[in-house]
């Protein structure tokens, strides 16, 4: 009897072996082995223009790394750049999406609301229509004689319509700039300390903010994601037991009390993920960056994914595999502060 047992505890494993082997074969083909072969590229100096092969590229060890990093070089004043592009982009839309998608979710959520199928579809359609779709509709719209200027120009009296993307001084202008210039700061006004350098870049140009066209960037990303956020926030509502709301209504809570103490830590868990997902898509944006503005005006929507994007077109592909890790561990980081912060104590 227990040798019986132990065959077909056997055989158990072998079937179960056999079947993982595609989904192992899957992952080791097209994911683990392309990160190793980038993990080596970073080390080496290679192009796939070059008659040299991979096994034959120079070794440069870290070079590749500090380049980007610490020594002086144009491939490091434009690092820095996208990182603070891209660190104001996550600033931006992170909060701003999460916030909003968890407020769509409560007012679709509400059983007297009708037409809730409606508005659950219309909201999240964006994120399932075409992203190069979309980001050429918005780019249209923030045309001076786009939708966007033309409202504004009703709206606002005395207001003079610019290309909210390709406009070289207002589009490449930071918002924090643009409120400092209302109060007469610029970078001639300020003092020596605008003009020092940090890390490839002057203190101003660390303070900038977002610029316009990295703002409507932002507007668009915000707008798109707001649908599949809202469906995991709405997943997670309608798990929350109902008598937990009809004890707080009889001991006398307010609805707003009832969203900010009792909804909002009930879905602390649900809000860990959606934030987690919000850092890593926002860090990598470049889909929007391509299609829009192409990394312009003047850089200020350049971002780490473009950036690697072009320095794979100019077949610096030891550069771009050394970026890509650089990423990987800016993203990791982000993820395990946001984690630390959010997650439950």
């Amino acid at each position: 009897m227990l040798a019986a047992l132990r065959t077909r505890r056997a055989e158990d494993m072998v079937a179960g072996y056999i079947f993982l082997t595609p989904s192992v074969l899957i992952l080791a083909v097209f994911i683990f082995i392309p990160i190793l072969l980038a993990l080596y590229v970073s080390f080496h100096t290679w192009s796939p223009a070059s008659q040299v092969g991979l096994a034959n590229a120079p070794f440069v060890g870290l070079e590749n790394y500090a380049r980007q990093i610490s020594t002086s070089s144009i491939e490091r004043t434009n690092f820095y750049r996208a990182v603070k592009n891209n660190l104001y982009y996550v600033l931006g839309v992170v909060p701003t999406q999460t916030f909003l998608a968890l407020l769509l979710a409560v007012i679709v959520n509400q059983k007297f609301l009708k037409g809730r199928t409606f508005f659950r579809t219309a909201f999240y359609f964006p994120s399932i229509t075409s992203s190069a779709a979309i980001s050429l509709i918005f780019l249209y719209m923030y045309q001076s004689n786009g939708l966007i200027n033309q409202v504004l120009d009703r709206v606002i009296p005395g207001y003079t319509p610019f290309n909210w993307i390709a406009d070289p001084q207002l589009g490449a202008t930071g918002l924090i700039h643009l409120v400092l210039r209302q109060f007469g700061l610029t970078i001639r006004t300020a003092g020596d300390w605008a003009t020092t350098q940090a890390l490839g870049l002057t203190l101003w140009d660390w303070i900038s903010g977002p610029s316009v066209a990295m703002t409507a960037i932002m507007l668009l990303n915000i707008w798109t994601t707001l649908g599949t956020l809202m469906l995991i926030y709405l997943a997670a509502l309608q798990d929350v037991p109902g008598y937990v709301y009809e004890a707080a209504a009889i001991d006398g809570a307010s609805n707003s009390d009832m969203f900010w103490k009792i909804t909002v830590p009930l879905l602390r868990p649900t809000t860990l993920f959606v934030v987690t997902v919000g850092i890593i898509g926002t860090w990598q944006i470049f889909d929007q960056v391509y299609v829009m503005s192409a990394g312009g005006p003047q850089n200020t929507t350049l971002t780490l994914a473009f950036l690697i994007w072009t320095r794979m077109r100019d077949f610096s592909t030891g550069l771009a595999a050394a970026l890509a890790f650089i990423l990987f561990g800016i993203i990791m980081l982000f993820t395990l502060i946001q984690r630390r912060i959010t997650a439950e104590r």
